[in-house]
């Protein structure tokens, strides 16, 4: 037996902007938007089409947000705008993830309290009035504008902390093209890449089920088919449809996963090394998928046709292939990591919940050093 699950309204293609009054209705909202949105007029445009309805403007986003700045924020926002019903995320992964702490409401609108309920202790929160979702994602790869789950940072205390809530699923996405066509093309490679761990990680995924299957296949197609030929023309508005549609498959697929083991040995690599984290899930892809390989028929016949490989090892050269043509060394020393290191590494992301759903996790543990090795 098996389900799919994703609540989410999409409003996809060229134009979809055009949606979001409707969609916020009558609504009050806060609008969390990347820095760069004011000079690219992005604030303005949302500004002339909601009107009164946009309450507040926050754009103090910053990568890989982290709760030193989202306290303050969190604070803020609840103490000056508590009518504010809805938040309008515009932005990649970053400003979307921050967005989703603006939606949960505790019973003292203290950060802290959304601190512990991220820690497991969930009595701070409050029982109702919490925000609803819009995303607009301007980056096409990060999946958060169909997904509940936010990643949020505690630098200070070297860890990295998943806020999941009911209410943090979005309400609707907007996933329009035209908002992805001044994306650097730095952002743009590393945000496809993470699409492509989105896609690979459902399929090799102990949770999959026909329909993440099928999403997951056919958005990693598309984006070995396109992510290149996208990074030597980023004007094309073609190839950033096709790129934005394939990471929203991919995010629909992971939506009913989760991520499995690159996800899970990407986190320490950007904590420590401040690796953008598109690079950091993506670089261990060909390793990870050696070790995928030979636990399923399906899932190795769907591995192949990503890549029109005949078999498990021509799979994983063009794999290879397709990271270093973008420019991305998939050599664990590349980025902090000795090679006597790597199984270490392997063992302990496997022990995590991301790594435990990966479809090789027990077969792979036994291959990896004993427990007592783990750092």
């Amino acid at each position: 037996m098996w389900n799919y699950h994703n609540p989410v309204k999409v409003h996809a293609g060229s134009g979809a902007l055009q949606q979001l009054p409707a969609l916020l209705g009558e609504r009050r909202a806060i609008l969390i938007a990347f820095p760069q949105a004011h000079a690219l007029g992005l604030v303005e445009q949302l500004r002339a089409v909601l009107g009164a309805r946009l309450v507040a403007v926050e754009t103090d986003v910053r990568p890989n947000p982290d709760v030193a700045w989202l306290a303050p924020m969190y604070e803020r926002l609840w103490a000056r705008h508590p009518e504010a019903e809805c938040v309008v995320a515009l932005g990649g992964g970053s400003a979307i993830d921050c967005a989703k702490a603006m939606l949960v409401r505790t019973a003292d609108a203290r950060f802290d309290q959304l601190l512990q309920a991220m820690e497991g202790d969930m009595r701070g929160l409050a029982q109702g009035g919490h925000r609803a979702l819009l995303a607009l994602p301007t980056t096409a790869g990060t999946g958060s504008e169909v997904t509940p789950w936010a990643t949020i940072w505690d630098q200070a205390r070297g860890r990295k902390l998943s806020l999941h809530l009911d209410c943090t699923w979005p309400e609707a996405a907007i996933v329009d093209a035209r908002l992805m066509a001044s994306l650097p093309l730095a952002a743009t490679l590393a945000s496809g890449l993470d699409a492509l761990s989105h896609a690979l990680e459902a399929l090799w995924n102990v949770h999959r089920n026909p329909v993440s299957a099928t999403l997951a296949v056919s958005a990693a197609r598309a984006i070995v088919a396109t992510l290149a030929a996208l990074m030597r023309a980023p004007q094309r508005l073609d190839l950033r449809e096709t790129l934005a549609t394939a990471a929203l498959q991919a995010g629909l697929a992971f939506s009913n996963t989760r991520t499995a083991l690159a996800h899970s040995l990407s986190y320490d690599i950007t904590l420590a090394q401040g690796t953008a984290h598109g690079i950091a899930c993506s670089f261990s892809l060909p390793r990870v998928m050696a070790l995928a390989f030979g636990r399923d028929a399906a899932v190795d016949a769907q591995l192949l046709s990503v890549f029109g490989a005949g078999s498990a090892g021509a799979a994983v050269a063009a794999l290879e292939d397709f990271l270093r043509s973008l420019g991305v060394s998939t050599e664990p020393a590349d980025y902090g990591i000795a090679e006597a290191e790597w199984d270490v590494r392997v063992a302990h992301a496997l022990q995590g919940p991301r790594g435990r759903n990966f479809i090789a996790a027990d077969a792979a543990l036994h291959q990896a050093p004993s427990e007592t090795t783990l750092p």
